[in-house]
């Protein structure tokens, strides 16, 4: 019996393997190591291997392509309506196999480990700075119960705690504590700005990141970021895909002929939607300085909308702009003209 479809439960440890036919029978359903995987993986013929976009399945992905296989990643949440039955490793492959058949599923290209490199460093970046953000407010709220109120803003934290450390005045075990905190603050800061260095550098000599750089409000990390995530943009077939992927589209409640428009659906990868709203943020305060047909654009529904409006809308317009330029491969270049002559 000719294999054509290989459904894998990914796991740790632990695989369940299912192999299906053309007519959509069941050649084998087991469980299988990683060394047996491997092993299993390598006698197998080419065929499609299909396996949720979850923990390793880049690694597996790129494992089973240089076996000769094609690799389809599956989103996990278009799994999970087809689990039938009770929770167990044999019901989720099987569950696995139905998805990828489903006409409108959209596969998760596989990463290479360049990109997984690059997006390792934007995730130790974010707990480095919730590591800083933390030790800040601490000694803040600590010092608060001695009197000592430090103003917003890291350079103001920087030099209220260096005059708590060298008040001649101040409690000795509160100076200890003061600089301790200060030390480790300063680690920190340290160690974020050698990987703000390395992802500017890294974007700087990416072809799609040079691209992402020319767009305005995007700088080396969210350009590194959308580079290593997305690539060219290739998983999505507009650019109103990439939109909805990223949540910035609003949620829909319709029935019959009524249907309501609520707040953006915050779908797909967060820190992504969240890069391009604070970029977006930062090209909509300059916006009203520039006469180029974006920036018009933007002061005109200023105008009309709220700024937290403005700026979801400014995001959802630059995502459109990064897949129609990733596309084209080609740099932004403002437009002149087009909005001439229109009023708020």
């Amino acid at each position: 019996m000719k294999v054509t479809t290989i459904a894998i439960d990914l796991a740790k440890n632990v695989f369940q393997v299912l192999g299906m036919n053309k007519q959509a029978k069941s050649a084998f359903n087991k469980r299988l190591n990683r060394k047996q995987l491997m092993e299993f993986m390598l006698l197998q013929p080419p065929c499609d291997v299909v396996f949720e976009a979850c923990y390793s399945a880049h690694y597996w992905g790129r494992t089973f392509q240089a076996m000769g296989h094609t690799v389809k990643l599956i989103p996990a949440q278009h799994v999970t309506p087809f689990v039938r039955g009770n929770k167990n490793d044999k019901n989720d492959v099987l569950a696995i196999y139905e998805a990828s058949f489903r006409p409108c599923i959209r596969f998760v290209p596989v990463k290479t480990e360049e990109q997984q490199e690059i997006l390792m460093l934007h995730k130790i970046r974010e707990r480095l700075i919730k590591q800083r953000t933390a030790c800040t407010n601490q000694i803040r709220g600590v010092l608060t119960d001695f009197g000592v109120c430090f103003p917003q803003g890291y350079s103001a934290f920087e030099r209220a705690i260096w005059e708590v450390i060298n008040d001649d005045k101040q409690r000795p075990l509160i100076k200890l504590m003061a600089s301790e905190i200060y030390d480790e603050y300063q680690s920190l800061s340290q160690r974020l700005k050698g990987i703000n260095s390395l992802i500017k550098q890294l974007a700087e000599q990416d072809k799609n990141g040079q691209i992402l750089l020319s767009i305005p409000g995007i700088g080396p990390i969210i350009a590194s970021a959308f580079a290593a995530a997305i690539g060219k943009g290739q998983a999505f077939n507009n650019s109103k895909e990439l939109a909805v992927w990223l949540g910035l589209t609003p949620k829909q409640f319709a029935s019959g002929n009524k249907s309501v428009n609520a707040g953006i659906t915050k779908r797909g990868d967060c820190y992504l939607r969240k890069q391009l709203i604070h970029g977006a943020r930062t090209v909509v305060s300059h916006a009203s300085k520039k006469t180029d047909d974006l920036n018009i654009w933007i002061t005109q529904l200023r105008c009309r909308k709220s700024i937290c409006c403005t700026v979801v809308a400014t995001a959802h317009r630059l995502a459109r702009l990064i897949w129609i330029l990733l596309q084209k491969q080609v740099k932004y270049e403002p437009q002149y003209g087009a909005n001439r002559g229109a009023t708020c």
